[in-house]
């Protein structure tokens, strides 16, 4: 039989392809090379943390319960802190004179029993203001194990066809490849020997190795990263880059507890529950996952979740997985402020079809809901409305900040407990820790599970043990943000305090003279001119730093009439203030322009109006106007930047003025705080975490009399 080929050509074709397998193998391996390099460099930067905080302890300490050590002779043969200790061998410390093999052996067991507490408590921390040469590799190797992950599905995809065809084709054409080879080889097989040299010939001139060659080159690339580019898209995607490390080295990220805090038992249900996330289009952290699958496994629901970790994305996530069995309906109830935001985000993070059943328009949307599905938002004062058709059941109500609902016998209960009558499955959810009011939860647990709200109904002294923990664990779920989000950047937290010039001091007393309780806490903003104003000064400095550190600035006060001013005095600089009689279209409106906005770019919002209900991670300085008498208000309005998703370290600025009820009111909220960090019950304590209106009077009294005794003595009013 004649041969189309020669043997030169078929071994150089078979060297081609020996070729092409061996960059197919490459790309396959490299991902599984880049995971191994992930999880050797954070354990790299845990240990050179560890160091730092060695590197400040000296040499001393290892004779502080004196071992009789010769601390001198340490110091001596160059040995001054424990960190240096550490990296030394035993032999490197016994070979110094003075320092025997039992001495070398008793300083490496101390510095390591200093070592490993810090070792252990040491978390790994992203941020892109604090870049080391160790954050960087990490964030450098997870760039490129992502790219690598993407390349090695593409890869996949263009060989699935290929793949077992051309290895067969390879083994035939090789049993012929040589003089001796093909002479003894029998017809059949010399004709599998053509027609695998036939196919492999074609194949090399087809777009499968264009493809491959292509996928090659990115490969190679890779090797080649900027770490510029990898911080910004880390920047862009930090999620991506945590979910990576958590699902690699979740306990160097604090995140070692796999199952949440819930009890063994439950837990171990909730893993099994099933999760179809096609069409959800964002990814979900592995804690978020898991609250996810805790609704879908227990059906009726209160999710705590502290602000900032994702419950919108977890309910969205509910209903796409209900979606993909079979489910068509679904409800969520929201206050007014948040209808649109929740529209807005079922569009942004799934394929679901989301109607608007609120305002003029509602009864022709909820007909269209009935006949179409999709998630129906509506409001709690809407819910009055809603008529369903007899034996009609939607497969999930969301009722979002449930506490709203907690009188049993308000007109918004009543009504969005008879449509719950309709849900199959409900998920309540809150951020407020109801903990601290057991008489809440249980109104609540009631319509969910009434046999559980029965069975705490006596237990609400017991609500920080560990029996009432398990016995609500069923129907109410809360995370804290530091026991999940562990890898958030830092927190700075700065009192910026300010010195009043004498017509701010004037308009002050005045103010406070007049028992005039606003004017006085608006105190600095309330002169005439913002350029008499010693708050507005210091705030022009702080986004004049902002700006030049590419940040963008999140302005907040009580007071609109001081918002405004500030709105006036930045300019083009200043996007239009959020109010509390602004519309949700326009406040998401303002939001969306502010995501876009260049550094520098500043957000004026009044501080119960822009405190809740947004996410604005692209902000990560937050200025607060004045001292808030509720302080939670103030942890609301700085967690809509401090909050999952955020990469870079968020500063607040706490503007104060010193020597007026600003001192004051700090002062006490401080002590107010120091008690409540050191009473035991702290659901009784969080009850007196706020400067009521008696107690404001008094302080205004105190300084009353103050400014009284001042102007009798003629020297200037400070506060004592």
């Amino acid at each position: 039989m004649k041969r189309p080929f020669s043997f030169l050509d078929s071994g150089y074709l078979l060297h081609r392809f020996e070729e092409w397998q061996e960059e197919t193998n490459r790309i396959v391996s490299r991902s599984d090379y880049l995971q191994q390099a992930i999880r050797e460099a954070a354990e790299h930067c845990i240990a050179a943390e560890m160091m730092a905080v060695l590197r400040d302890i000296p040499v001393e300490e290892v004779n502080r319960d004196r071992h009789g050590i010769r601390v001198k002779v340490l110091r001596a043969g160059g040995f001054t802190n424990y960190a240096e200790l550490m990296a030394a061998s035993e032999q490197q410390l016994s070979s110094l004179r003075g320092i025997s093999e039992e001495g070398a052996a008793l300083i490496k067991q101390l510095v390591r029993e200093t070592a490993e507490p810090v070792r252990a408590s040491s978390r790994l921390k992203l941020s892109a203001d604090h870049r080391t040469d160790e954050t960087t590799q990490i964030i450098e190797l997870i760039y490129r194990y992502q790219k690598s992950k993407a390349l090695r599905e593409e890869l996949a995809e263009l060989t699935n066809s290929y793949a077992a065809d051309i290895l067969d084709a390879r083994q035939n054409l090789e049993r012929g490849n040589g003089f001796f080879r093909w002479l003894f080889l029998g017809k059949e097989k010399k004709q599998l020997a053509i027609n695998a040299y036939l196919y492999l010939d074609e194949t090399a001139k087809s777009n499968y190795v264009t493809e491959l060659t292509r996928l090659s080159d990115e490969d190679k690339k890779l090797n080649a990263c900027m770490p510029s580019v990898a911080w910004e898209d880390f920047l862009q995607h930090p999620i991506a880059y945590i979910n990576i490390l958590e699902e690699l080295v979740p306990e160097l990220l604090g995140n070692g507890d796999s199952v949440y805090g819930l009890p063994e038992e439950l837990a171990r249900q909730v893993q099994d529950e099933c999760f179809f996330p096609d069409g959800l289009l964002c990814d979900l952290r592995r804690y978020q996952e898991w609250g996810v699958k805790y609704i879908l496994h227990q059906g009726k629901v209160l999710l705590g979740d502290e602000m900032g970790l994702g419950k919108t994305i977890q309910a969205i996530a509910t209903m796409v997985s209900l979606k993909n069995t079979g489910s068509t309906h679904f409800v969520v109830v929201c206050p007014a402020s948040v209808v649109l935001n929740w529209c807005r985000e079922v569009q942004k993070f799934s394929k679901l079809r989301v109607v608007k059943v609120h305002g003029a328009g509602r009864l022709a949307a909820l007909e269209d809901w009935i006949d179409k599905g999709g998630v129906a938002v509506t409001t709690y004062e809407t819910t009055m409305h809603w008529k369903l058709p007899e034996g009609f059941y939607f497969a999930l109500l969301v009722v979002d900040e449930a506490h709203y609902i907690k009188n049993s016998e308000a007109r918004r209960s009543v009504y969005t407990r008879a449509l719950a009558n309709r849900g199959e499955r409900l998920l309540f959810m809150t951020g407020t820790a109801l903990e601290n009011n057991v008489g809440e939860m249980i109104q609540l647990i009631s319509v969910l599970q009434p046999e559980i709200a029965r069975s705490i109904s006596g237990m609400q002294m017991l609500s920080s043990a560990k029996q009432f923990r398990e016995t609500v664990a069923p129907v109410y779920y809360r995370r804290k943000r530091e026991d999940v989000l562990t890898e958030l950047p830092e927190l700075i937290e700065q009192e910026s305090w300010c010195e009043l010039g004498l017509a701010e001091r004037m308009v002050y007393e005045d103010a406070v003279l007049g028992k005039n309780y606003h004017e006085a806490r608006r105190v600095s903003w309330n002169v005439e001119n913002l350029k008499d104003s010693c708050k507005a000064e210091r705030l022009l400095e702080i986004l004049k730093n902002a700006e030049a550190e590419g940040r963008k600035v999140l302005v907040f006060s009580f007071y609109l009439d001081t918002i405004q001013k500030i709105a006036r005095l930045l300019g083009d600089k200043c996007m239009e203030p959020i109010n509390g009689s602004m519309s949700p279209a326009k406040r998401q409106e303002i939001i969306d322009a502010f995501q876009k906005a260049p550094a520098g770019q500043v957000l004026p919002a009044q501080m119960i109006a822009g405190g809740t209900g947004l996410n604005i991670q692209s902000a990560s300085v937050v200025v607060l106007c004045e001292p808030q008498l509720k302080p939670s208000i103030e942890r609301q309005a700085i967690s809509r930047a401090y909050r999952m998703g955020q990469a870079r370290n968020v500063l607040v600025y706490r503007l104060l003025a010193a020597g007026t009820v600003d001192e004051k009111v700090m002062d006490l909220l401080t002590e107010k705080q120091a008690i409540f960090d050191a009473f035991a019950d702290k659901s009784i304590a969080a009850e007196n975490m706020e400067v009521d209106n008696k107690t404001f009077g008094n302080i205004i009294q105190e300084e009353i009399d103050r400014i009284n005794q001042s102007r009798e003595t003629g020297t200037p009013g400070q506060a004592s």
